[in-house]
């Protein structure tokens, strides 16, 4: 049995805080120049938290996901990018590096929003390693839809489907 890069949420942690601080500055040049002072916001950072993960199925190993991520959103393009770092179902420390996009106003509701991002998991490894499709040495390509209720300017919630794995509910501050 092969042992995972990351041997404890702490150890995994310290090792992403970097990568963290690298994207944050580097995906924002200027952002030491205040905004002008008239017009909208174009840019905003998201906290994410999931208390909660549904799974289709049963299986005695699965263990309590949580989850703690921050994006930062384009307003502008209603795009955004951003990092989660996560105990999968396994128990195994994790985290999902990404990029998306993210629809507001659905059928005519100002709050019904759905967000799709594509990025590189981490975190399935050893006898876990075929959870997940296309792994390469605890590494595999996945894409998260997610449909969502925005219940202030500020806060939200949302369900993101995690394949054939199950239901994610998570909550989301922006600030």
């Amino acid at each position: 049995m092969t042992q995972s890069t990351f041997t404890s949420p702490r150890q995994s942690t310290a090792t992403l805080v970097p990568l963290i601080l690298w994207m944050a500055c580097t995906a924002t040049p200027g952002a030491a120049q205040p905004a002008p002072p008239s017009g909208p916001a174009t840019h905003a950072w998201e906290l994410t938290v999931s208390p909660y993960t549904f799974h289709w199925s049963q299986d005695p190993d699965h263990r309590r996901v949580g989850l703690v991520g921050l994006e930062r959103h384009d307003l502008a393009r209603d795009s955004f990018w951003g990092l989660s770092l996560f105990s999968n179902s396994f128990g195994q420390p994790s985290a999902y590096a990404y990029y998306g996009r993210e629809w507001n106003g659905l059928a005519g509701h100002e709050a019904l929003f759905a967000k799709v991002s594509a990025g590189v998991l981490y975190g399935y490894t050893g006898e876990y390693k075929d959870k997940v499709p296309l792994n390469y040495k605890g590494f595999s390509p996945a894409i998260i839809p997610a449909i969502g209720w925005r219940l202030t300017p500020q806060d939200a919630v949302q369900a993101a489907v995690l394949g054939n794995a199950g239901l994610m509910f998570l909550y989301n501050r922006r600030f």
